[in-house]
């Protein structure tokens, strides 16, 4: 059942937000025009309930550009 699956899959993930634009992004990247959408949404969920890795690079992080120093002195 479906609800089980989202609420597995929500034990690894707890954001919901993150959860389902995961979802929708790796449905979108694995589906294949002869399957039907739901089976390969219920794929994807049993995926991130095991917790399986995907095989992908994660996005370099950049550093925070460096804040100057604001000098405050009185006018006069």
């Amino acid at each position: 059942m479906r609800s089980e699956l989202v609420y597995q899959a929500g034990l690894r993930i707890e954001n919901r937000f993150l959860l389902a634009t995961t979802t929708m992004r790796a449905t979108r990247r694995l589906h294949v025009s002869a399957t039907r959408t739901e089976d390969t949404v219920n794929k994807v969920l049993e995926e991130v309930a095991k917790g399986t890795p995907l095989h992908g690079e994660l996005p370099e992080v950049a550093p925070p550009p460096t804040i100057d120093v604001l000098v405050t002195a009185p006018v006069g």
